[in-house]
């Protein structure tokens, strides 16, 4: 018994050894992350900036070094006149309630609007109210009075 003993007390004392150097490693660690730290300016991510060239001379697009891309001015394009001298006014249906007008074999009632196919293009258009033997629609920003023609 007195045999087991001392294996026992041995091998505590081998554990201990390794525990307290172990332990006091850890507490200087806890400490120095303790300590308060302080970032400097110098470290800072700096940003990225991008300006677009305007001549060759200062910068060029780094994937396509020769393309004059960069450098181009976009141009803006004038808005579309919509032409309505292509829209004609087929006729009138529905009630007198609820009256519609179909132009350009295009159905509208007042308050709808829609893409008109002509021969100029599509014509995007609005209808505005509908009178006994007209049409005001607005296209374009403007607005028109279209007059139904009987065909002879």
């Amino acid at each position: 018994m007195n045999r087991n003993r001392t294996t026992r007390l041995v091998m505590n004392f081998r554990m201990n050894t390794m525990v307290v150097p172990l332990l006091a490693g850890f507490a200087m660690v806890l400490a120095v992350d303790a300590a308060p730290v302080t970032q400097s300016a110098k470290n800072e991510t700096p940003h990225s900036v991008f300006t677009v060239p305007a001549n060759p001379n200062t910068g060029r697009d780094p994937f396509f070094p020769d393309s004059t891309r960069p450098y181009e001015v976009a141009v803006a394009a004038a808005p579309k006149v919509a032409d309505i001298t292509s829209l004609v006014l087929r006729g009138f249906s529905g009630s007198m309630d609820r009256r519609l007008v179909i132009i350009n074999n295009h159905t509208f009632a007042p308050g709808d609007e829609g893409d008109v196919v002509t021969a100029a293009g599509r014509i995007h258009l609005t209808c505005i109210a509908i009178k006994t033997n007209s049409v005001v629609i607005e296209a374009g920003g403007q607005r028109h009075e279209i007059f139904y023609q009987a065909k002879p």
